[in-house]
């Protein structure tokens, strides 16, 4: 399958177009948000020059799976799956922040930690941790939601000093995100697998706060294998893990961090089919399902006819 990496719809209605990273969003009367899960693969905040087949079918069939595994927590954006690669939803106005939650000191709070940082978004961190350790409680470490290049880390605290969020919100969503991941934590643990951090996007729509943008996905969250966790952090060794942190480690290998001057490295054809072959082994072992490869003979038409004969069905 060629991987998609732009789209270009019109649609009846269609009043706007926003391209994420990954997605890109069309905006219908300002009411209803089409979301197109590209192939696209971003890592430090970059977008890679080439495309992963199959990705953004992964990604948006997952992020579907766990909507509605989690929507007696916290009702979301979702209305309906048109395609393996649409989400059809409500349009709400997002939250400036998104809600980063670790249950275990790795990645990006890792790499902080080894430069000497203890403290993580007003978060203190023990002293003499190791990589991949539990925390007694999973932490909160929010970052700003930049629209080009990089998200920052940010507290809770600047959060309210610089308003960005009123106190009772912050709290609110604070609350479902403590929630979102206690669910997502079991339903890994049901799959052999721990949830090891995570982010959730919320929006606001007339006073009512929803869950938004993608969840539990391996673009947005981290899982360990269970069985090997124990042994390996006692003996020190690499976690086996399902996430993109191997895209990460790859680029981080090949001397590129998304750092002003640095050249994003070539992408061999082999490259971008292990990736793809590692997101639908992510996607299988997430969900416990077999990964069903949807139709690729002309994947763009059957993405624009599937959408438009949602939005049909909506007039």
């Amino acid at each position: 399958m060629e991987a998609i990496v732009r789209t270009s719809f019109s649609f009846p209605g269609q009043i706007g177009l926003y391209k994420g990273k990954v997605r890109d969003v069309y905006n219908i009367r300002d009411e209803i948000l089409v979301m197109v899960a590209t192939d696209r693969i971003s890592a430090f905040d970059v977008v890679l020059p080439k495309g992963i087949p199959y990705k953004g079918q992964v990604l948006n069939q997952i992020a579907s799976k766990f909507l509605d595994a989690t929507s007696d927590i916290v009702e979301n954006w979702k209305s309906a799956t048109p395609d393996p690669m649409v989400t059809i939803g409500r349009k709400v106005e997002p939250l400036p922040v998104e809600m980063v939650i670790r249950g275990y000191l790795t990645g990006h709070a890792w790499r902080e930690y080894l430069a000497g940082k203890k403290m993580l978004c007003g978060v203190p961190l023990a002293e003499g941790m190791k990589e991949n350790q539990k925390f007694d409680r999973p932490i909160i470490t929010p970052t700003t939601k930049a629209h080009v290049g990089h998200d920052e880390d940010i507290s809770r605290e600047q959060i309210l000093d610089l308003k960005l969020l009123t106190e009772s919100i912050y709290c609110q969503i604070e609350e479902y995100t403590y929630r979102l991941f206690q669910r997502g934590t079991e339903i890994a643990a049901q799959m052999g697998l721990i949830l090891v951090d995570t982010k959730y996007e919320f929006g606001v729509k007339e006073g009512k706060i929803y869950l938004i943008d993608e969840i539990h996905t391996p673009d947005s969250s981290r899982f360990f294998y269970g069985d090997t966790y124990e042994e390996n952090f006692r003996q020190g060794l690499e976690q086996r893990q399902l996430s993109k942190e191997f895209v990460r480690q790859w680029l981080i290998e090949n001397h590129f961090q998304g750092k002003e001057g640095q050249t994003v490295p070539f992408m061999p054809d082999s490259l971008v089919q292990e990736i793809s072959e590692r997101y639908i082994e992510l996607y299988e072992n997430i969900t416990g399902e077999r990964f069903v490869r949807a139709d690729s003979a002309n994947v763009m038409g059957r993405i624009e006819g599937n959408i438009r004969t949602f939005l049909a069905r909506q007039k």
